[in-house]
């Protein structure tokens, strides 16, 4: 199989587990990981789930990385050497998920405050694959604004809301629907959920 490279950013908004998740099938799958991760990002690691973030690196390796035959990547906002932070680097695209309304923000206006918008940035201008998944309600027209703005520069806006025509039983059912229309957005093979007319 093909490795590809896929960078992963997960930022404050409630719904931590999306981005675990997300994460986790990719290494599954194979694929290198290059992971960025907000400080609200890890406040809310604490709060959703009970994660104590400490030793951050040992964190992610036991949480992330599992028996998976993927590279998982570690990079801090500040730490601009990550592969890509530069066009040059054949990235086959990113994920930030759960997506911030700040970082949304700060994505559609070119901001490059940190790390993850810079590579949000970096797949923008080089016409990758850049999908969204914000988890926020309600919207206001400022935010609404941000992501047609994105839309129309052909990032994947996929808001976090599962489906219910699979019949899901539990909450790992909600959260696999979205996690797999995540993965579909990006081409990745996967079985999470049943697909209408199966």
């Amino acid at each position: 199989m093909n490795k590809q490279k896929w960078a992963v950013g997960i930022t404050g908004a409630s719904g931590a587990i999306y981005g675990v998740r997300v994460v986790q099938e990719l290494l599954r799958a194979g694929h290198i990981v290059h992971l960025m991760i907000t400080e609200a990002g890890w406040q809310v690691f604490r709060d959703e789930l009970d994660w104590h973030t400490d030793d951050r690196e040992a964190l992610l390796q036991e949480k992330l990385h599992q028996d998976f035959s993927g590279e998982l990547h570690y990079w801090g906002l500040r730490d601009f050497n990550c592969p890509a932070a530069s066009g040059s680097y054949r990235c086959d695209g990113m994920i930030v998920v759960p997506c911030s309304m700040g970082t949304v923000s700060g994505i559609a206006h070119g901001a490059s405050g940190n790390l993850l918008e810079r590579v949000a940035d970096v797949m923008i201008k080089e016409g990758r694959r850049l999908v969204i998944v914000p988890r926020e309600t309600p919207l206001n027209a400022i935010q609404l604004e941000n992501m047609l703005k994105l839309s129309r520069l052909g990032v994947k806006i996929l808001p976090a809301m599962p489906g219910y025509y699979q019949k899901p039983q539990t909450m790992d059912d909600l959260i696999n629907f979205v996690v797999g229309k995540t993965l579909d957005a990006i081409d990745v093979p996967h079985s999470l959920f049943r697909r209408w007319g199966e």
